[in-house]
């Protein structure tokens, strides 16, 4: 069984040489999600899948790695509630992490760093109102105030 740090260890190789919409390392969010799944009171394994959150959609992992991967439990399913898929309404992407155990938290810390006015605040003026919407849609379908 994979530990914490080997996960934030390898979620760090992972994403090395990727970079945010506002060109910051993309290490920085991650580190950003689990420290708040950390400070919602989130378990180990939710720590785990928001170190992961975001490997499988970015192409930064396969799926294939994390279904072969030795992750605690719930991890894998948490990793794949949150990964939305190419094509995917916003309606069947949240109902799935609604449904998922532990994925609500995850979502909601990665929501939280996403729409923080300091991280939008140095992207261009249609990407933020766009992007603030998304969140602000994603949030409701969600149930978060």
């Amino acid at each position: 069984m994979l530990t914490l740090p080997e996960i934030e260890a390898l979620a760090r190789a992972a994403h090395a040489t990727q970079t945010d919409k506002a060109g910051r390392p993309y290490t920085e969010h991650l580190a950003a999600v689990a420290e708040g799944v950390r400070a919602r009171g989130g378990t180990e394994e939710q720590i785990a899948a928001a170190w992961l959150h975001d490997a499988v959609e970015d192409g930064a992992v396969s799926r294939e790695w994390l279904e072969g991967a030795e992750l605690g439990p719930g991890v894998r399913e948490m990793v794949l509630a949150v990964t939305k898929k190419q094509g995917e309404d916003l309606p069947s992407y949240t109902a799935r992490i609604l449904a998922t155990p532990g994925a609500l938290l995850v979502k909601e810390a990665d929501l939280a760093h996403n729409a923080d006015p300091a991280r939008l605040a140095v992207l261009d003026e249609p990407t933020r109102t766009r992007l603030t919407r998304k969140y602000a849609t994603v949030r409701a379908l969600l149930g978060l105030a």
